[in-house]
């Protein structure tokens, strides 16, 4: 559809070969709607690093097709592949990967910088302020706390304009307080800005800021919840934790 952001259709991702086959993706479908905000979930081992890699083009299937705002990626040689990243996605993950001895602006600029672009200040400062550090422009990493370097991560993400956002745990080294506030402002940039957000999460509480949760067990989609509060999606990953093998 014209609508979706992502469209993932039968894709199935197996690494080795012989008896060490491991089927980290089987036959998994999925659409991202643009502007919405998914959460995807599932025990350890379930596929989820590796749909989101092939999701965001980090990775490439064994067999299936991704779609990035309709452009499909199998086609792409590794050029055009990383044109596609650069410029129509953007990644947080948690380790927030910022250069120590650039301040918060440069960081965030960087993207541009190695897209051959000479950003403007303002154009940096403004993403700064829509993470709520637009007084934080010239301090390096070391002088900022661990929330205020993911929201420097996050501006750092922004500042392309891309498509889709992909986090990846993008809160799982923050405290309890300091994620939460990082999960408003993601939720808040859906919301206003029609944002699009795929998040991997093992968080329950992280999860329920997003529009809908995915579960994944032993590489394939196995259901979905809207609408619900963390117990309720705590209470679905206990059971697939505990479903026999």
């Amino acid at each position: 559809m014209e609508n979706d952001a992502i469209q993932l259709k039968d894709v199935t991702r197996v690494f080795g070969a012989g008896d060490r086959v491991v089927t980290a993706l089987d036959r998994v479908s999925l659409d991202v709607p643009r502007g919405t905000f998914t959460a995807v979930m599932g025990p350890s081992g379930s596929g989820k690093s590796t749909l989101l890699q092939c999701a965001a083009g980090l990775d490439r299937p064994t067999s299936g097709s991704v779609r990035v705002g309709g452009t499909e990626l199998g086609g792409l040689g590794e050029t055009r592949l990383t044109l596609l990243r650069r410029d129509r996605i953007g990644f947080v993950f948690q380790a927030f990967n910022l250069l120590p001895a650039l301040t918060a602006e440069q960081n965030v600029a960087l993207p541009l910088r190695l897209a051959g672009r000479r950003p403007a200040r303002a154009e940096v400062r403004e993403v700064l302020a829509r993470v709520g550090l637009g007084d934080r422009a010239r301090h390096r990493p070391a002088q900022l706390s661990g929330g205020q370097q993911q929201r420097v991560a996050l501006a750092r993400a922004l500042i392309t304009r891309p498509e889709v956002l992909f986090g990846d745990e993008p809160t799982g080294a923050l405290d309890s307080q300091t994620g939460r506030e990082v999960l408003a402002l993601l939720r808040a940039m859906v919301d206003t800005e029609r944002q699009t957000v795929v998040m991997v999460t093992h968080d329950p509480v992280a999860a329920s800021y997003a529009d809908r949760v995915v579960f994944l067990a032993d590489g394939r989609v196995n259901g979905e919840l809207r609408g619900v509060g963390a117990q309720d999606i705590a209470a679905r990953m206990t059971a697939l934790e505990g479903a026999p093998c």
